[in-house]
């Protein structure tokens, strides 16, 4: 059994009883960095085996994790932070095991881009969400101007780094529409902070963004 196990997306306390149970019962965890999920398994006195699954190793590790669920063991796959498949590459061992029929389990719980949409104060009942925007301006801008008119809420994931240049465009692209940006959620430095684009832009170009960030806008 394959089971996608959400876990925290800063807060450790912001697991669920059965999380902590599949992660205790299964033979390994399969996770994007070994690392920062022994700070969740060693707080919890959870001692099951961890083997990386990232970006760079995703297709040489999916085979032989496809290789231990047909052998008959149990895999929890974890992300850094919220569920497994969102913005990382968590879907393609999914898929793999969908397409070799090994059994799935989803064992739910927090999700970044839901707890920011919820937060923001922006229509909820009907929302996209886009990941993160391209790096370069040039097909930033592009993407963005794909929302022109868009009704729904649109939510995007972005860097600190890249956090003014994309309040930027969105600015100019869009027509300086209300944006929120939601920062460092469930964590001590959690902000909210709903205005214009070229309001933020200001804020954020005298403060020095810190923590990853969900951006949501609505027109």
């Amino acid at each position: 059994m394959l089971y996608i196990v959400s876990t925290p997306i800063g807060n450790l306390k912001d697991i669920t009883f059965r999380a902590v149970e599949t992660l205790k019962n299964v033979d390994l965890i399969a996770a994007e960095d070994t690392r920062h999920t022994q700070i969740l398994t060693k707080h919890y006195q959870i001692d099951t085996p961890l083997t990386s699954y990232f970006e760079h190793n995703q297709f040489k590790k999916g085979e032989y994790l496809l290789k231990l669920l047909k052998e008959g063991k149990d895999i929890a796959l974890v992300t850094d932070a919220g569920t497994p498949g969102i913005s990382d590459p968590g879907y393609q061992l999914i898929q793999l095991a969908k397409e070799n029929d090994i059994p799935i389990m989803v064992v739910p719980g927090p999700t970044a881009l839901i707890a920011a949409l919820t937060a923001s104060g922006l229509p909820c009942h009907n929302f996209i969400f886009e990941g993160f925007l391209p790096v370069k301006s040039t097909a930033r801008r592009k993407k963005l101007e794909q929302f022109k008119g868009e009704e729904r809420t649109v939510i995007f994931y972005e860097s600190p780094y890249r956090l003014t240049k994309t309040l930027k465009d969105i600015e100019e692209v869009l027509g300086n529409p209300t944006v929120v940006c939601a920062r460092e959620l469930t964590k001590k430095f959690e902000e909210v902070r709903k205005a214009r684009a070229g309001e933020l832009l200001e804020h954020f170009s005298k403060t020095t963004p810190r923590g990853e960030f969900a951006l949501l806008l609505k027109q």
